[in-house]
């Protein structure tokens, strides 16, 4: 027998409760995989359109121009473009009206901006509660699964008159998979989010720092109105 077909063949000879909670350790894992490649992917998007988006920031475009191409695009902004859009798009709004204060001008879009960035820092944070709970629980969960295992080999020892290693050997490993596949959900869980919670920290810093950036460029702007 094949060290594969005989794992297998444990799972197959373990009892219903830790089948089930195999069965759930093994969906747990699946869904953080998925979740672990969206994030991946998400990320990186977010950070090439923040670098880019700075880039033409910073390169002298006139801010009106700038709102204009951003909001006549074919894809949807993301990430820093909207707080941008946001910011100016209330700056542009109040700057007309008559007889108002240049500090209010400024203060409404800086509104306007912490509630875009509230928006992309949900976005940002999307799926990592998951996987914290994942990294924290599925151990247990396969600690319970391998519980439930040796318990039940003990108590089939109370049948017989003569217990050996034998016996009881099987029941014991059968068991102890659950623990493993309870590891095996965990760490990929916990790396990831420690990996992803790093990069949307610094993610959000740099959204925090343009903001601040940019409120200032907008009181310049709308002093010398």
């Amino acid at each position: 027998m094949t060290p594969e077909s005989s794992f297998f063949q444990l799972i197959l000879d373990a009892s219903v409760v830790v089948q089930l909670v195999m069965l759930l350790l093994v969906l747990a894992s699946l869904v953080s995989w998925t979740f672990i490649f969206s994030r991946r992917r998400d990320l990186k998007a977010a950070i090439i359109v923040t670098e880019s988006f700075e880039a033409r920031f910073w390169s002298g475009i006139d801010l009106a121009d700038l709102y204009k191409q951003l909001s006549t695009k074919h894809y949807e902004s993301e990430g820093v473009e909207n707080i941008f859009l946001a910011g100016y798009r209330e700056y542009a709004r109040l700057i007309q009206q008559a007889d108002i204060d240049s500090n209010a001008v400024v203060e409404g879009s800086q509104r306007a901006m912490r509630i875009a960035l509230a928006r992309e820092l949900e976005l940002l944070d999307e799926h990592l509660p998951f996987l914290a709970t994942v990294g924290s629980i599925s151990p247990y969960i396969g600690l319970f699964g391998t519980v439930w295992g040796i318990m039940n080999s003990f108590r089939a020892l109370g049948n017989v008159q003569q217990a050996t290693l034998a016996m009881v050997a099987p029941g014991i490993s059968e068991a102890l998979v659950a623990t493993a596949m309870g590891l095996f959900a965990a760490i990929p869980a916990v790396i990831a989010y420690n990996r992803f919670v790093t990069r949307t920290d610094r993610l959000s810093n740099r959204y925090e720092i343009f903001m601040e950036e940019f409120v200032s460029l907008l009181q310049r702007k709308a002093h010398a109105s």
